[in-house]
């Protein structure tokens, strides 16, 4: 795949990553719209959601969130994971957006 973020997990694109284990790594959008906002994306390509078919790759999106949601210290200051499907996304590669903090009145 040539996918961007194809080439972040080949370590072909340098990047910090704020979590990383077997399956996901998770790094900073670098056109963030919160103080927080960080993607959490798939070594493996999956198109979209409705495409995932390896459910270790959720339980690792998981722990991603609630180790980053930990370190940013966002419990009681909101927070919001978005992802797009079916060609909604600008990178057609799985990736979850954790924005924070937000508040509950926010409109999306």
């Amino acid at each position: 795949m040539d996918c961007i973020f194809c080439k972040i997990a080949r370590k072909e694109i340098p990047k910090k990553f704020d979590y990383e284990d077997e399956y996901i790594m998770a790094f900073a959008d670098i056109n963030p719209v919160r103080p927080v906002h960080i993607l959490l994306v798939p070594k493996k390509h999956y198109e979209d959601l409705y495409n995932l078919d390896d459910q270790n790759v959720l339980f690792s999106m998981h722990k991603g969130v609630r180790k980053i949601v930990d370190d940013k210290k966002l419990i009681g200051q909101g927070f919001r994971i978005i992802t797009n499907g079916g060609g909604a996304q600008l990178v057609n590669h799985l990736h979850f957006h954790l924005m924070g903090p937000v508040d509950s009145q926010e409109k999306i």
